[in-house]
């Protein structure tokens, strides 16, 4: 006999999530703290006494008093369970009615397969096809399995380390460039809020950069506010004390080159300088690597190398078994992508978005609304 429950308690639902296969940031309870700017519901489903499944469900306001609900990397149950299944989406068919939802947008975190930088013909497992096709029995529609981080709201490919001797398994290339980090004094420190102002100066430039827009400061105060075990780590660095050593160096080509290059960023950074930075939650057995930026006037400092080896260590130190460093685009081909695979990482393929209308007419005519704004480029504010 199954019960369908709103506002799970904040223990019971934390220590269900953390312990499932499909445990996520973005499904712990706090998360709706950080998206404050939705409404937000915890349910859960008990089988007698026992919880068998929940959901973190955000809320947006629409027009007209209609909503959308989202759920991000949820819900969290046994998908091949179908008497659960059916339950957990009848009831969240009469709560979304009850809040005039006219869609809803989940993205379940299944993993449908991993794969390695070496080999990335593996197939699906077992599973996907049957879980998509309940799914789709229910009305939800899947999005596909699309490749490019900008076609969904949460990446479909992640890159992580499963733990391991850092030291042994990182590839010689990558250890050359920590090392050679650590050789021009790059020091990094976990700051936490005291650092916020550096990493956010960090971040900026990083939008600029890439031309993206990504979160402020208040944002990473918010994180680290909620989270006790969020972490923030900047790497340092003072320039003139390497420019010291150069000075004091037998000259050749490759002294003279890299003095000359010394010199222009010793005058616009006269002393020691955040110049990489990065925060990093930890929320069951995983750490999960949300923003990470840098200052490009020193790349030839290497400072991402060992601020991501830093974090590594520290997470594995502390005892998560995965961390990972987000997301990337699955053709692997991104700017992002060409840096993580330098950690030799494990590639992780979700099985996507779905959309599940309720009103269905509703649903498609806001659909038809949103292809229109895409075709004729009419800006929207998130």
């Amino acid at each position: 006999m199954y019960r369908f429950l709103l506002d799970i308690p904040k223990y019971e639902y934390d220590l269900f999530v953390e312990n499932s296969e499909y445990c996520n940031l973005l499904q712990s309870y706090d998360w709706a703290k950080i998206k404050s700017n939705w409404q937000h519901i915890h349910v859960g489903v008990y089988q007698e006494d026992t919880l068998v499944g929940v959901s973190l469900i955000l809320i947006k306001q629409l027009p007209l008093s209609f909503t959308m609900f989202y759920i991000p990397k949820g819900p969290i149950f046994d998908y091949t369970d179908t008497n659960l299944l059916n339950f957990f989406f009848s009831n969240l068919k009469k709560l979304a009615k009850n809040r005039h939802c006219i869609f809803i947008k989940l993205d379940p975190g299944i993993c449908i397969r991993e794969l390695s930088p070496q080999n990335l013909d593996v197939p699906y497992k077992k599973q996907t096809q049957e879980i998509i096709m309940h799914l789709k029995a229910l009305g939800c529609i899947h999005k596909g399995f699309t490749t490019y981080m900008k076609e969904t709201i949460q990446p479909r490919f992640h890159m992580g380390l499963k733990k391991c001797d850092l030291d042994l398994y990182l590839s010689k290339s990558t250890l050359k460039s920590i090392r050679k980090a650590q050789k021009k004094h790059v020091e990094v420190q976990e700051v936490n809020q005291a650092g916020l102002d550096d990493f956010s100066r960090i971040m900026k430039m990083t939008e600029v950069r890439k031309g993206v827009h990504l979160r402020d400061r208040n944002y990473f105060e918010k994180l680290l506010q909620t989270y006790p075990t969020a972490h923030l780590f900047l790497a340092y660095v003072d320039p003139s004390v390497r420019k010291k050593e150069l000075l004091n160096a037998k000259p050749n080509k490759q002294v003279n080159e890299e003095l000359q290059a010394i010199e222009k960023v010793c005058e616009k950074y006269p002393g020691k300088t955040a110049i990489a930075g990065g925060i990093m939650i930890g929320y069951g057995n995983y750490c999960e690597m949300l923003y990470a930026g840098s200052n490009d006037d020193f790349s030839n400092f290497r400072p991402q190398y060992l601020l991501y080896y830093t974090q590594f260590q520290y997470a594995f130190n502390d005892g998560y078994s995965y961390v990972t460093m987000g997301g990337v685009d699955g053709d692997l081909q991104d700017g992002l992508s060409k840096f993580k695979l330098n950690f030799n990482p494990i590639v992780v393929e979700y099985i996507g978005e779905f959309d599940w209308p309720i009103y269905k007419f509703l649903y498609f005519l806001v659909m038809k609304l949103l292809e229109g704004v895409k075709k004729y480029g009419v800006k929207v504010r998130k």
